[in-house]
């Protein structure tokens, strides 16, 4: 009874991780979040130029300038802001537009960035209530777009404006009764741009009546968006609990193989985007900054040295490993890990399927994610304000996101250092296991070979 319950069990566990290992590649591979993935990547460097921008801008400046100078060298800072992070919803719709059409492999993706910018600024508000100065009442001003709907607050409407009006696009491109042929003497960009005349004439004029019923109602997608969808969801999503239940289930998958973005970069990215874009722009204007949690907080302490924060599994298995093969893996996988890549441990430890080291593989990011939370909600250390790129070194990464914090950069040492005793018993449980398979290997082996004799 009891072999028998064994198998069931272990049947049972095997059935479940098949299941979500299935349902975890389909979500991987749907198409609009991998669009949505793929577009957010095309865009990252803007990101990173403007977080460069405004830690010099509001760090390296200072020092070297005072009075005018300084506001006339502050300018290159806030050109690059306005050109990125300021008009970020204005760039994810055609990214998105064009990445969609691509995965779709639709004939001309194009077109299909051109119909989501002209959709997005369809549905933006073109007027502004300003008070001039030495007026006690606000005047409109018509044919405006502030950077606030170009941006941030426009970013969620240019992911939702993107993914509809592409998929309006392609499926109206594809029904051949709209389509309109010049004939084989017409110039290929020509006959394109004719062929879809139609589709694009639809779906604007689609966009043009929504926009038309919001205004009677004296509002706007911008704003309907940010109150009803943006806001609740980065609420919830970019608390401390959502973030980490979001991040430990995308780490969870990566011991079965399967890449944490594929839940992190759908349902946490943009939202962490967001918050980091709204840090760095009060930081630029010397205002309090609102968010803990953003785009790089979560990296700098709860990745230090790639997922899993696996660079203190490579220091505890080097300073207190016995078992060679891991070892060796460690020594090899030193130098990447110090760029937060860490596929060599992930696989080449290994991680994955690797019951003892799942457990704080999953655990201490989170972990690691509270404490340093906490030591930013008491002001221990500063929040996070610019944007780096993922592969700066651990220490490094956290004075240059806390704009130049060295508490920061030494409670990232301190995590690094508990980490590695985090990983120690764990590392100890898989090393046993690993030498008690290798010792019934060679004892089936020369069993195999006794009864060969």
């Amino acid at each position: 009874m009891n072999g028998k319950g064994t198998v069931s069990e272990t049947n049972v566990k095997r059935s479940f991780l098949d299941k979500f290992t299935e349902f975890a590649v389909k979500l991987g591979n749907q198409v609009h979040l991998r669009s949505l993935r793929d577009a957010f990547a095309v865009i990252m460097p803007l990101f990173i130029l403007a977080g460069v921008a405004v830690l010099v801008n509001n760090v390296v400046f200072p020092w070297l300038f005072k009075g005018e100078t300084l506001v006339k060298a502050q300018y290159w800072g806030t050109a690059i802001t306005n050109g990125t992070l300021n008009i970020s919803g204005l760039l994810i719709a055609p990214m998105i537009a064009y990445c969609l059409s691509s995965n779709k492999s639709f004939k001309n993706p194009l077109a299909s960035t051109s119909v989501a910018i002209a959709s997005l600024i369809i549905m933006m508000p073109n007027s502004v209530s300003l008070i001039p100065a030495g007026a006690k009442k606000a005047v409109d001003v018509t044919g405006v777009l502030t950077f606030g709907n170009l941006g941030t607050t426009g970013m969620f409407a240019g992911i939702i404006i993107g993914l509809v009006a592409t998929e309006l696009f392609i499926k109206t491109s594809n029904i051949k009764k709209l389509e309109i042929h010049l004939g084989e003497n017409v110039p290929p960009a020509v006959g394109k741009s004719f062929s879809v005349m139609i589709p694009v004439i639809l779906v604007l004029s689609i966009f043009g009546i929504v926009s038309l019923i919001l205004s009677l109602f004296d509002t706007n997608l911008i704003t309907l968006v940010s109150k009803m969808i943006q806001e609740p969801l980065r609420k919830i999503n970019t608390s401390l609990l959502g973030t980490i239940i979001i991040y430990s289930t995308g780490n969870f998958l990566f011991t079965l193989g399967i890449h944490q973005t594929v839940v992190n970069g759908s349902l946490l990215d943009p939202l962490l985007l967001a918050n980091m874009n709204e840090n760095m722009l009060a930081f630029a204007h010397g205002q309090a900054i609102p968010h803990i949690i953003n785009s790089a907080f979560v990296p700098t302490f709860g990745m230090i040295g790639g997922t899993g924060s696996t660079i203190s599994l490579i220091i505890a298995t080097l300073l207190f490993g016995k078992n060679k093969a891991t070892k060796d893996v460690s020594k090899l996988a030193t130098a990447p890990g110090l760029f937060n890549i860490n596929e060599p441990v992930i696989f080449g430890y290994p991680i994955v399927f690797n019951l003892p080291m799942m457990i704080p593989f999953v655990l201490l990011p989170a972990l690691g994610i509270v404490v340093a939370y906490f030591a930013t909600a008491v002001g221990l250390i500063s929040k996070c304000v610019v944007y780096i790129p993922w592969t700066t070194p651990p220490i490094l990464s956290a004075y240059l996101a806390t704009a130049g914090d060295w508490k920061a950069a030494v409670l990232q040492a301190l995590i690094i250092i508990g980490g590695a005793f985090f990983y120690l018993p764990f590392m100890k449980i898989s090393e046993r296991v690993n030498q008690m398979s290798m010792e019934t290997e060679t004892e089936n082996e020369e069993g195999m070979a006794r009864e060969s004799l």
